[in-house]
């Protein structure tokens, strides 16, 4: 697996909070089949970058991971309904940090 402190980092990738935000809702490499190359957090990385730098799936840098790669797990996590979940997770803790009652917008 590709040591992720021994890459480049970006103004776009995770914070170490952040990570441990997201990383629960972050499917799990499955047992079978070949080993992973990258680690969990490369890879929403990369789509961070992209998003942020605004470029083409194929103009991502050469230090992130190859761009099918990336667009797989982006379009993977999209049917699977990560993005979502790792939306509701993100608008829990900021609710929570502004002191609002229900993290699901529920206040009475």
């Amino acid at each position: 697996m590709v040591n992720p402190s021994s890459t480049k980092t970006y103004p776009s990738d995770l914070r170490d909070e952040e990570w441990t935000l997201l990383d629960p809702s972050i499917p799990k490499a499955r047992k079978a089949g070949r080993p992973e190359k990258y680690s969990k957090r490369a890879i929403p990385n990369a789509i961070f970058y992209l998003v942020r730098s605004g470029c083409a799936w194929r103009m991502l840098s050469n230090d992130l991971p190859p761009w099918k790669l990336v667009w797989h797990y982006f379009a993977h996590w999209k049917n699977q309904g990560v993005w979502a979940r790792l939306n509701d997770a993100l608008r829990d803790a900021v609710r929570l940090h502004a002191g609002k009652k229900s993290p699901h917008g529920c206040d009475p």
